[in-house]
């Protein structure tokens, strides 16, 4: 008897989730990391670093603290909304202005963020995260 796809795979879905969910957020903490102290060549490649106060500012902590939260799986469908929020404004601030055409105007990586982030509220932490192991 033949053995499908869905069927291999369903025992893994939780762990791939997971590490999905881990990946994201550690990427995700990468670019708060760029704007708020410099790391990786800084946003711009100056390694110049965002004031807290700024809308800049504002994006780097939901990403570098954000995406911790993510990796880990904490609070992770409220800080998916979060993000959520701050790539629509992205798109709307940063992208849009300069061309409707996502990979033109430079803003597909904040829809492909956009549309995991969506994922990630509706399925929230997963079986493999610090919030089921801590709180059940």
């Amino acid at each position: 008897m033949a053995t499908s796809i869905s069927q291999t795979t369903a025992s893994y879905e939780e762990p791939i989730y997971s590490i999905v969910r881990a990946l994201v957020g550690l990427l995700f903490m990468q670019h708060g990391a760029q704007k708020l102290f410099g790391l990786f060549g800084g946003v711009d490649g100056s390694g110049a670093t965002a004031s807290l106060v700024s809308m800049y500012g504002v994006a780097g902590i939901i990403e570098l603290f954000g995406g911790f939260l993510i990796a880990v799986g904490l609070l992770t469908r409220l800080i998916a909304l979060i993000a959520t929020g701050e790539m629509i404004a992205a798109q709307f601030i940063a992208h849009i202005p300069e061309g409707l055409i996502p990979i033109q105007n430079g803003g597909e990586l904040s829809l492909l963020y956009l549309a995991v982030f969506i994922l990630l509220i509706v399925y929230g932490n997963g079986y493999y995260s610090l919030q089921r192991r801590v709180f059940g």
